[in-house]
């Protein structure tokens, strides 16, 4: 089945029946097992670390520290600040000290027990307003109002000798965007303003880290992996292990989801570097708990806003000051910060912008890339904005959403003008249409309550409350990347003589799909049955990374190149072989098509089977596929900055029991722009993923950090969404083609997430008729208790 079918995942069998290989299966005879002794504090020196006794212990193999890395000693996903092991202090804490490998985990667990590590601890600096405004100088002035809610203002003069040292040599600022528009100094004759706070946001991906390193004959390593970007992980493992990349060569291992978590290095250098020192292969995988402390998380947010209008409702400006908190070391922050300001004003038409955002260095885990890179901790605040202004205009919030939403043809506070197809208003037309559920009345079941049980089910106490929310998410990579995908496609007779197709790509699949479309893509372009995708590694060239919603746009177009390669070398092949003119042979299309298996040569009638095309043999091509330049942005936040856009827009029904702080999400909508559909199965799951993720982050997903410590790092206290939370999704797919993407294909699993939260904030916020201006929601937000950061887990994650 080709393009515009809803082929069924080639994995899904063996990941529902439970057989398919993840990474945590990984394991060969005689391997070692690998742990990681990691900081128990957020900020400290290290005085000494003394490993003999862990050394001396049967069954340990080795023991590494900073002192045992041979090349370089940090990495990076865009900076090379981390270090592979801390040296002479910790930043976070969870930061990794010593690795161990012994005959078993249990006997690694005691080595870990038995180093010793003197730890002078430091005041942690963890609040990232302190840092910015220390960043500021002295004398600088002081924003009006506080960043986040409920606070005082941002403090002067914090900069002076002493008052804040640098927590690393790069400096405690990652990068600052100050963004101007139009004329600053507009205002509108009407204006809200508001702050908002965003918290910590876990990937929480089911398969937790886990890589299977294994020494070879030239002194390297292979390394199998649940990753999202082969290739970048290769060049920081060679770089660390100070190896030549070719002699370190990764494949994918089972991935158990990723959403941006597995972007980052975790394990990989510390399994590679034991598997060398010690010569046996060595396996190293996380438990919850040191997963929740080893990878980046969604970067928390501290937000102010003022929106101003005209009477009539037309936006006339938009101020902003962001400031997400980075962590401990950069990851991917100076691209999440690209996005957030230059998506802060929404999918509005802006004349006039003032976005100014930094992301900064404190002794918090490190933050980086997760589902919506930057876009749902702004839209959360625009969303509100655009209800609060329609409040003060006395203007329906859906009919103010559309009267401002962007055209092709209008710019951006980039100065880019946005391209077609944005179909917004299209979007909210559609969304404003669709049917309400049914009121809570005495005939509602009581599992259909808030909370669902007895203790919850008294109908006159529950509030019903809609909401909507509009966002646009940029996609692919942005600011002058020069982004790539490589793809080998080789048609060949197989060992039962029928023709098929083989697919080499480095794309790592994580759940989008890849694995189905290719196939797709393959079958549609060379009308063969039998597609085989060969294993992902890095002797294929680089796929990029799987995240940006890219992989279908840049793999698939890659596929796509080669495969139209391979038809047209078969063509020409056929066309020498009847004797057809030179010139045809050259341009075969000319004269010959392929299609449904079979060659047909012009009027003549003339017919050849793939299978006979083939007997000469194979025929292959390699292509490169990239997309068109954008530019960095420059001082003044100007510049084409991204490659194109995805909207969706979210209705969300929600009924809260105002007793009790619970909410039940009833309904939630959706409409999406997602371009030309290739597998209509594929793209409800993915529009699915990002609408749950959405609403966890609106009520419940909350990675709780007090003084830099984590409070929650199991699943037991980071709560979830179930099945039970998340109700049927009404979906509705807007199909306008993607100009210059491989069959007018568009990234589709971000733009949802980034609509889904504002959506259900905004529905609780018209059900309980409360200033909810934190994210996720709490039980004491809902009955307007005071306002207080509770150090207790069991507080996080309201309306369950």
């Amino acid at each position: 089945m080709g393009i515009g079918a809803s082929v069924p995942r080639p994995d899904g069998p063996a990941k529902v029946s439970g057989t398919f290989p993840y990474a945590g299966d990984l394991g060969l005879s005689g391997m070692l097992h690998a742990r990681t002794l990691r900081s128990p504090h957020p900020r400290a020196r290290i005085r000494r670390i003394t490993t003999a006794a862990a050394r001396r212990m049967p069954g340990v193999a080795a023991v590494v520290t900073a002192a045992d890395v041979p090349g370089r000693a940090t990495y990076g996903l865009i900076v090379a600040d981390q270090p592979v092991f801390a040296a002479d202090v910790v930043r976070y804490q969870g930061e990794p000290v010593a690795a161990v490998a012994a005959v078993d985990a249990r006997t690694a667990t005691a080595a870990l027990a038995a180093i010793e590590v003197d730890y002078e601890p430091l005041p942690p600096w963890t609040d990232p307003e302190r840092i910015v405004a220390a960043a500021r100088g002295p004398g600088s002035p002081s924003p009006a109002g506080s960043l986040c809610a409920g606070g005082p203002p941002c403090p002067d003069g914090l900069a002076g000798p002493g008052a804040f040292e640098l927590l690393h040599p790069d400096g405690n600022v990652f990068r600052e965007i100050h963004l101007r528009h139009g004329d600053p100094a507009a205002r509108g004759a009407v204006s809200v303003t508001d702050s908002y706070v965003v918290g910590m946001q876990d990937q929480a991906f089911l398969g937790c880290e886990a890589a299977l390193a294994v020494p070879t004959a030239d002194g390297g390593v292979d390394l199998r992996v649940a990753t999202q970007w082969l290739h970048s992980d290769r060049e920081q493992v060679a770089a660390c292990l100070g190896l030549a990349e070719h002699r370190v060569r990764l494949a994918l291992a089972g991935v158990g989801g990723a959403f941006g978590g597995r972007e980052d290095i975790t394990l990989q250098i510390h399994g590679a570097l034991l598997a060398l020192v010690t010569g046996s292969p060595v396996r190293i995988a996380y438990d919850r708990v040191e997963s929740f402390l080893g990878h980046p998380h969604r970067h928390p947010a501290r937000m102010w806003f003022r929106h101003t209008a005209s009477r009539d409702g037309l936006l006339v400006s938009v101020q902003a000051r962001l400031i997400l908190d980075g962590g401990a070391y950069a990851s991917s922050s100076p691209a999440v910060l690209t996005n957030a300001v230059t998506h802060a004003a929404g999918p509005y038409r802006v004349p006039n912008a003032v976005l100014d955002g930094w992301v900064v260095r404190t002794n918090n885990p490190p933050c980086g890339a997760m589902r919506g890179f930057g876009v749902p901790q702004v839209a959360i605040g625009h969303e509100a904005q655009m209800d609060r202004l329609a409040d003060a205009l006395g203007i329906d919030p859906v009919e103010l959403r559309r009267c401002n939403a962007l055209e092709p043809g209008d710019v951006l506070p980039t100065g880019q003008v946005v391209p077609d197809p944005l179909p917004l208003r299209e979007m909210i037309d559609v969304l404003a249409a669709r049917p309400l559920p049914p009121p809570v009345s005495a005939r509602t079941p009581v599992t259909s309550l808030p909370g669902g049980r007895l203790a919850a089910a008294d109908p006159a106490r529950v509030r019903r409350g809609v909401g909507y929310a509009v966002a646009y998410k940029n996609l692919l990579f942005s600011e002058g990347f020069d982004d790539y995908a490589t793809a080998r496609v080789r048609l060949e007779t197989g060992p039962d003589g029928t023709p098929r197709a083989v697919v080499h790509s480095a794309c790592a699949e994580v759940g989008q799909g890849f694995v189905t479309i290719a196939g797709q893509i393959v079958r549609t372009e060379l009308g063969v049955d039998e597609v085989v995708l060969a294993p992902a590694d890095t002797t294929a060239g680089s796929a990029g990374s799987t995240s940006a919603s890219r992989q279908t746009w840049m793999s698939g177009g890659a596929v796509r190149a080669a495969a139209a390669t391979v038809a047209d070398r078969l063509l020409a092949r056929v066309a020498r072989r009847l004797g057809l003119p030179d010139d045809v042979a050259a341009v075969p299309r000319r004269l010959l098509t392929l299609a449904g298996g079979e060659i047909v040569a012009g009027e003549a009638g003339v017919r050849m089977t793939l299978a006979d095309a083939l007997a000469d043999g194979p025929v292959e091509a390699v292509e490169v596929f990239r997309h068109r330049r954008t530019q960095p942005l420059d001082a003044d936040g100007q510049g084409d900055v991204h490659v194109a856009f995805a909207a969706a827009a979210h209705r969300a029904v929600v009924d809260v029991d105002v007793d009790l702080g619970l909410v039940r999400v009833v309904s939630m909508a959706l409409v999406q722009d997602v371009g030309t559909v290739l597998n209509p199965l594929s793209l409800r799951g993915q529009v699915e993923g990002g609408t749950a993720q959405g609403l966890g982050l609106a009520l419940m997903e909350e990675l709780v950090v007090r003084d830099g410590v984590v409070r929650n790092p199991t699943f037991h206290d980071y709560v979830l969404p179930s099945s039970a939370d998340v109700p049927e999704l009404d979906f509705v797919a807007l199909s306008h083609p993607q100009p210059g993407a491989p069959y007018g294909v568009k990234g589709v699993g971000e733009a949802p997430t980034c609509s889904a939260t504002p959506a259900v904030v905004a529905a609780v916020r018209d059900a309980v008729g409360r200033d909810l201006r934190r994210v996720p929601i709490r039980p004491q937000d809902l009955l307007g208790l005071d306002d207080h950061e509770s150090d207790d887990p069991e507080d996080v994650g309201g309306g369950q």
